[in-house]
């Protein structure tokens, strides 16, 4: 089999959202070697729903860790919800964009790892509510998707149940953070390449020397 690069996710995650790009730099340095799978963690899934200040303060301080680390930026929109939670009307969960995730991978699976990244950038830049069916919309202009069927699907039972099933394979993987970066090679055998953060050259080591070992790279 061709090995599967698999990505664990989430849209809400910020250390995901930093590591993006690097992500997209070094897979595509190596795709010839690879197919990718995004896979959504569920990293936000409150029983009930919960307001984004039970999370505000930690995220104050959180954000700017992230940007010093990986030189990523996070919009003043988005911020803005961060630093007035009182104001806001923002009650995360992961569970719509995993949806849509889903749905657009059957469009265009080869494209997947740039549509989960364009759904960080939308929240975490843009300050797009992703719990918010319009949050999307512009992303099916982007990549011309059928808006009507998008929406369809993105209230179906079928394609939650697939969401739901990529959170349940993450914990099977046994991913408990994110990011997460996974090269599997059989049925039994997984390589794990980055767990949380890992940098370009870092990341690049690895990919190699795994390729190197799996002798699919002279």
């Amino acid at each position: 089999m061709q090995p599967i690069l698999i990505y664990c996710y989430d849209a809400y995650c910020g250390w995901c959202y930093g590591f993006s790009p690097v992500l997209k730099k070094v897979t595509a340095q190596f795709s010839e070697y690879f197919s990718i799978e995004v896979l959504s963690g569920g990293m936000v899934l409150p029983e009930q729903p919960t307001p984004i200040a039970a999370t505000a303060a930690y995220i104050q301080q959180a954000y700017r860790t992230v940007e010093t680390t990986t030189g990523i930026q996070f919009g003043k929109d988005y911020l803005w919800h961060i630093f007035h939670p009182e104001l806001s009307d923002w009650f995360p969960h992961s569970e719509k964009p995993a949806i849509a995730l889903c749905i657009f991978k059957e469009y265009f699976p080869e494209q997947q790892l740039a549509f989960a990244g364009d759904l960080q950038y939308a929240l975490h830049f843009e300050g797009r509510d992703l719990t918010d069916d319009e949050a999307y919309r512009h992303l099916l202009h982007k990549y011309h998707l059928p808006v009507n069927n998008f929406y369809e699907k993105l209230h179906s039972e079928a394609y939650k149940e697939k969401a739901y099933y990529e959170f349940a394979l993450c914990k099977q993987l046994q991913v408990t953070g994110f990011p997460a970066v996974l090269l599997q090679a059989s049925d039994a055998k997984f390589y794990l390449l980055a767990k949380g953060y890992t940098d370009k050259a870092t990341l690049t080591t690895r990919f190699q020397n795994v390729l190197k070992e799996l002798n699919i790279m002279a």
